[in-house]
């Protein structure tokens, strides 16, 4: 058993919409649809829970019953005021409906619209197999470490390395963990590969792909725009 959890309960300021972006729409169809399009083919999600900005829900309910009128796997819940937030009310609500002690569970940032379904499913397999896994995409790039336009350091690009979406793990162990930080602690978590590296847990890490790029500025929007068309 597995569930599905896709995150959208954050506004994006940064793309320069006028909207939320999951709301904008290409060719009729918001970049939400286009996410969700993704994760419906797969039957073992018993689940898909989609958060949303509060004062949205009805705009990402309505989306739902347009694009995905007999899906009734589809949840729609509130975001919080953070992305952990966010996260955490969506495991609440699985852990309050699930009918087995420990299921899967593969989070996904909504933003990464061009997700394939071939890419979640290779994460629902290894989550299996490893307990928790998620998708990295090596660098090209010379990487350095800066603060204050200096260098502090410049570790080896081979080990640098893209953190993406779909991320799998199990239900109980991720709350343990995540109940097991401290006030000080919890800020600094950005997604599970912190959190597990916090706590000394392992995360199995598999290629992930460049067209599984976040929409997070204009550029990024124009782009999708262009894949879209």
């Amino acid at each position: 058993m597995a569930y599905a959890i896709l995150l959208a309960g954050g506004i994006g300021r940064r793309t320069g919409l006028d909207i939320p972006k999951q709301f904008f729409q290409i060719k009729n169809k918001p970049f939400l649809a286009y996410c969700i399009d993704k994760f419906v083919p797969i039957k073992e999600f018993e689940k898909i829970v989609v958060s949303s900005p509060k004062e949205y829900i009805h705009e990402t309910e309505e989306i739902i019953d347009k694009f995905f009128p007999d899906e009734d796997r589809l949840v729609v819940i509130e975001g919080g005021e953070t992305r952990n937030d966010t996260l955490n009310n969506s495991l609440s609500y699985i852990d309050s409906i699930k009918t087995e002690e420990n299921p899967i569970v593969v989070k996904h940032a909504a933003a990464r619209i061009f997700v394939s379904t071939d890419m979640i499913e290779k994460c629902l397999e290894l989550t299996k197999e490893h307990g928790a896994a998620g998708p990295i995409l090596r660098s090209s790039d010379f990487m350095i470490e800066a603060k204050d336009n200096k260098v502090l350091n410049i570790p080896p690009r081979a080990h640098m390395v893209h953190v993406q979406t779909p991320q799998g793990f199990r239900l109980q162990e991720y709350l343990e963990t995540y109940n097991d930080l401290t006030p000080e602690e919890i800020p600094t978590i950005h997604d599970l590969i912190s959190l597990y590296y916090l706590r000394g847990k392992e995360v199995f890490l598999f290629d992930g792909d460049k067209s599984n790029f976040k929409i997070t500025t204009p550029v990024d929007v124009a782009i999708a725009r262009e894949f879209l068309l």
